[in-house]
């Protein structure tokens, strides 16, 4: 009797447990522009999709968004719409059936979106977070260390951080790296981090480990690498058809190495949730 008790107890709190990670929120985000992230986000948001998952790509872009530009689609509303009043976030949303999941687009050239104020950027992302139909949304964030990118960063359950191998763009994610940190020391430990456009696997390595150990050094957080892609052509010809490349390209290097971040990330959440479970029969059952 005791134990069937347990039992229930243990399935009340699965639940609960559940509904809480539902949705997952991953941001996607780079210290300068040019760098792939759009591209990365739209992509592994349909390799996501492939592996069973419900997901939303939400265009973060405030004032300059481009997801349906290189998507190829013209919404008929878009987060001005949202944040005029009259047009909730849901109604924003567009389904690509062909892809499997759907876009929430961000207008292109409004400094309304770019300039969001606390109470109406708090509100936004209420509304991102009541989304709890979908497994996954995936913000692409705008480049930089902006108000909206950091408080996207603070609402998501992890951050990925984008660089090449140009100079400027290792800096620059160092930098946003740093400005996550600032805002908070845990959050940090979920940041992690895709070398883009590298020559070959020595070069990814190379930068990821320096980026990561000096983080280590200067902040005291700890960067994980989940991969690099490498440079393919296949990008730029699948950008100028305003197709996503695991699509145009499915057998290319560059989708190949997608995939295999996105399984690295859905393996980091399965063992996440494996410790979290085992805490959880430890403390339920006595142990």
């Amino acid at each position: 009797m005791i134990m069937e008790e347990q039992l229930k107890g243990l399935q009340r709190a699965l639940g609960e447990v559940k509904s809480i990670e539902k949705p997952k929120i991953i941001s996607v985000a780079s210290g300068k522009g040019g760098v792939g992230k759009t591209n990365v986000a739209i992509n592994l948001g349909i390799i996501f999709s492939k592996m069973g998952k419900k997901v939303l790509v939400l265009d973060g872009d405030l004032g300059l968004g481009n997801v349906n530009v290189v998507l190829g689609i013209i919404p008929k509303y878009n987060l001005y719409h949202v944040m005029k009043g009259g047009v909730s976030l849901k109604d924003a949303i567009v389904k690509v059936g062909d892809l499997g999941m759907d876009i929430v687009a961000a207008g292109s050239g409004f400094t309304q979106l770019a300039e969001l104020d606390d109470v109406e950027r708090r509100k936004f992302l209420e509304e991102i977070k009541s989304l709890s139909d979908y497994d996954i949304i995936i913000i692409d964030t705008s480049a930089g260390i902006g108000r909206n990118v950091i408080s996207f960063v603070l609402a998501s359950h992890e951050t990925i951080i984008i660089t090449t191998p140009e100079p400027t763009a290792i800096t620059d994610a160092y930098g946003i790296i740093k400005a996550i940190s600032a805002e908070s020391l845990k959050l940090s430990s979920n940041v992690k981090l895709i070398v883009n456009r590298v020559k070959n696997p020595s070069e990814g390595i190379k930068i990821a480990d320096r980026i990561s150990t000096v983080a280590g050094q200067f902040l005291g957080v700890k960067i994980e690498s989940i991969g690099f892609i490498p440079e393919d052509p296949s990008v730029e010809f699948a950008v100028k058809r305003q197709q996503p490349f695991v699509i145009s390209f499915p057998n290319s290097q560059v989708t190949l190495h997608l995939k295999h971040i996105a399984q690295r990330l859905e393996n980091m959440k399965v063992k996440d949730e494996d410790k979290g479970l085992t805490r959880f029969f430890k403390v339920f059952f006595g142990g």
